[in-house]
């Protein structure tokens, strides 16, 4: 068979070929524009032209600081397309985080939103590599700023050749792009995304029992593009010549339902505190979200009781997937075999909860701490591995790498159990599950019920040391607005799920729980609230 290589370039050039009519709907700090895949196009290799003229060559990275826009998903393609390596950079990182992995990544040029070009200014004197600094705003104009040499995005690409040919000598498994993970210990973890990977991931994503994404679709990520690539949402879009709604800087529930609403959104996907925000919105009445076929939702796990409501009350199908920032990141969705269609609403809930089974192209298993696979029975506990060509293989210049990559499988952290149907559930992350008296409770299970009671919005579970017991649970946890509950009132919901050792030995009420940067809970700030 033919040797083509799988490369990005196939990509943008078959969306300018095939889809030159459809749309990218961006909103900006000024407004909603409209582009066509043909303006995309020519844009983006115009800005390909400019990041050459400043001296960006193979192999260099090329970051972005920057919110869900048109110019971020230009820069998705020029970067790889000229043979340079995109590194999509954490907008809420701290100062110190940002410094490190700008550095560490040794970013020869920075592409940087108008609002956020602060946090930059605060660290450029720390900044080791960067050579040059685009500001990306809708005005050709140079704000006043302290960052040298500073270019204006829309200026180079006015000035750019929008018939700039791209890189032919690109291998597959050249490395097209990078993001860090966000730590919550220990500094981030870069990982590299090559050619191949991103290319077959966005295949994936297309297939019917996977994520189905088509060119009838209008897609709207709202997971951050500086995360694992806003799960690849961009590049099989743009792949398929899909429509694409980019929500934009400073989202809040009420943007997302707007855009929803107002842009016919049919696919959407982002992290479980995202979801639940939008919830609250939605129970207002006032949006039509009725062309959304499907809400993806990642990043952890997702609430049973959250599920139910949006599929029940807003009549919006709800699809749990599986992915960290070293998967790029798809790994499992959670759908319905076709003979499990006809079982009762609570029993498809009960599969349609869980992370569901390993997409084609990867393979997964689940062992004990001897390395013995687990049996598939639902109930066995073990660490997830990971194997398939668009899974890492190991950290960018990290030592960690022998921790997480062995044996050819990445190491997950997750515990999990796997069903007889190949189905797998998370349980806890390795760090997180809870030992009291020799046996182990899932914090997560304990979230998942607690977000139910009528009067809990978020819900975290964490350990606390035990002089007896070696570790309690302690529920921390965010009442909804105009709502109230007592600890009394909230061990009772718990009682009747599960046994007495498992409930709450405290449950500590709370105006916010601390998230990472992407909008996980943040538990060791918990444990440090709590344990004060």
């Amino acid at each position: 068979m033919m040797d083509t290589p799988l490369t990005l370039v196939s990509l943008i050039e078959r969306a300018e070929k095939y889809f030159s009519k459809k749309e990218v709907i961006s909103r900006t700090h000024t407004g909603i524009q409209h582009f066509t895949y043909e303006e995309i196009g020519k844009r983006t290799r115009a800005l390909a032209s400019a990041l050459k003229k400043l001296g960006v060559e193979k192999g260099d990275r090329v970051g972005t600081f920057a919110w869900n826009h048109h110019r971020h998903l230009e820069a998705y393609f020029a970067a790889p397309s000229m043979g340079a390596v995109l590194h999509t950079i954490n907008i809420r990182l701290s100062p110190e985080h940002l410094t490190y992995i700008i550095n560490h990544a040794e970013d020869k040029v920075l592409l940087i939103d108008i609002d956020l070009l602060p946090l930059i200014e605060r660290v450029k004197d720390e900044l080791t590599s960067v050579k040059a600094f685009i500001v990306m705003s809708d005005e050709k104009e140079l704000p006043e700023s302290t960052l040298s040499p500073l270019y204006s995005y829309e200026q180079l690409v006015s000035d750019g050749d929008e018939n700039f040919e791209y890189a032919t000598d690109i291998d597959e498994n050249d490395p097209a792009g990078m993001c860090y993970t966000s730590a919550t210990t220990g500094k981030p973890k870069g990982v590299v995304y090559t050619h191949r990977g991103i290319f077959l991931h966005s295949m994936a994503l297309s297939m019917a029992d996977t994520a189905a994404i088509s060119e009838s679709d209008r897609v709207m990520p709202v997971v951050p593009m500086f995360h694992a690539n806003a799960w690849g949402m961009p590049f099989v879009s743009t792949m398929l010549g899909a429509t694409q709604v980019l929500p934009g800087p400073m989202m809040t529930p009420q943007i997302i339902a707007e855009m929803i609403d107002k842009y016919d959104v049919t696919i959407s996907a982002g992290v479980p505190t995202i979801w639940l925000g939008l919830l609250q919105e939605l129970e207002k009445g006032i949006y039509d979200t009725s062309h959304l076929r499907a809400i993806l939702c990642g990043g952890s796990a997702a609430p049973k009781s959250m599920i139910r409501s949006y599929e029940t009350d807003f009549n919006i199908p709800f699809i749990h997937a599986y992915g960290m920032t070293e998967t790029t990141p798809i790994v499992t969705l959670a759908r319905l075999k076709s003979y499990q269609t006809d079982l009762s609403e609570e029993e498809r809930l009960d599969i349609r909860s869980r992370q569901g089974t390993v997409v084609p192209g990867l393979d997964i298993k689940v062992v004990d701490e001897n390395g013995d696979e687990v049996e598939a029975d639902g109930e066995a506990m073990g660490e997830l591995l990971i194997r398939g060509p668009w899974i890492a293989d190991e950290y960018y210049k990290d030592d960690r790498t022998k921790d997480a990559f062995k044996d050819g499988w990445l190491y997950t952290g997750d515990v999990v159990t796997i069903d007889n149907e190949g189905s797998i559930k998370i349980v806890d992350r390795m760090g997180d599950l809870i030992k009291s008296g020799g046996e182990w409770i899932s914090s997560v299970d304990l979230e998942n019920t607690l977000m139910a009671h009528p009067a809990i919005f978020e819900a975290a579970v964490i350990a606390v040391p035990d002089p007896k017991w070696q570790e309690r649970p302690v529920a921390c946890v965010v009442l909804k607005p105009d709502k109230l509950a007592t600890e009394a009132e909230v061990l009772k919901f718990l009682e009747p799920q599960f046994a007495k050792w498992w409930l709450p030995d405290k449950v500590v009420f709370m105006k916010e729980i601390p998230k990472t940067s992407v909008g996980k809970f943040l538990k060791r700030d918990l444990r440090e609230i709590v344990n004060k």
